[in-house]
């Protein structure tokens, strides 16, 4: 599938819409070909996101930009290309130059991006997102920026109130820059969901859901954008896979209802 320039804006557009719907995005995350066709296949689906640890661990690296900047824009690049849905790709900090590394995801059909904060000087992470946004501008495309504050990520045994402070103040500097929505990474309970949600404003929070994370349907209604779930998605499948290895190896079978899904 060629991609042209502006099927790329097209699905940047429609990318955008979706976080803005009432009805929350759910992106089930991906990290390679054949877990995006799966995913893309499922009714329901609007859109897709990869997971950078997923995406690094498939390929023996480990978290945190241990990746080579190629090795993530093949793979993402490739994923693009699996699909007619948008694709939002995590980019972690932005492998040390977040506008030249979001002009390549373009390049290779990305329309929106994960870029981490990692609580870095807010001063420094609002030109790293800056130059997000310039990237998105000067190839043309409106790019759908999910900036990421690491602030309960980071919050180690600070005060809740001070990391929920943090999280609010960062938040609402990218947006006033015209990120489309804030990713708030953590286990939030509802207290913290709705604080976030009441200064950010409807459809401009995005989570990731967790084991013991509010339920999607609670979280629409709560007024949050978009849901992902990280590394989970990759893990459920390993889980399922060791599984069925302890089954086989102690004499038994594939599991009944098996699809050739590959």
């Amino acid at each position: 599938m060629t991609e042209t320039r502006t099927d790329t804006a097209a699905k940047a557009t429609t990318l955008a819409r979706l976080h803005s719907a009432p009805e929350i995005l759910q992106v089930v995350n991906v990290w390679d070909v054949i877990s995006a066709r799966t995913i893309a296949g499922i009714p329901g689906t609007t859109a897709l996101a990869t997971a950078s640890h997923s995406i690094a661990a498939s390929l023996g690296y480990e978290d945190g930009e241990n990746i080579p900047l190629d090795e993530m824009i093949t793979v993402v690049g490739r994923i693009a290309a699996a699909t007619d849905l948008p694709v939002s790709a995590d980019l972690e900090a932005g492998y040390g130059d977040p506008g030249d590394t979001v002009r390549r995801a373009i390049g290779v059909g990305i329309v929106g991006a994960n870029i981490e904060d990692q609580m870095r000087p807010l001063a420094d992470a609002i030109t790293q997102m800056e130059a997000v946004l310039a990237a998105g501008t000067s190839e043309g495309v409106d790019f759908v920026l999910n900036a990421r504050t690491d602030a309960f990520v980071k919050g180690g045994d600070r005060d809740p109130a001070d990391v929920l402070a943090d999280a609010v103040e960062r938040g609402r500097a990218y947006l006033d820059l015209g990120a489309t929505t804030v990713f708030v990474p953590g286990l939030l309970d509802e207290q913290a969901v709705t604080t976030l949600v009441e200064a950010f404003g409807p459809q401009r929070l995005s989570v990731i859901n967790v084991p013991g994370s509010l339920a999607p349907s609670r979280l629409q209604e709560l007024g949050v954008a978009r849901i992902s779930y990280g590394p989970w998605t990759q893990r459920v499948a390993l889980t399922a896979l060791a599984d069925s290895a302890h089954e086989l190896l102690a004499g038994g079978t594939l599991p009944e209802g098996t699809l050739p899904l590959n």
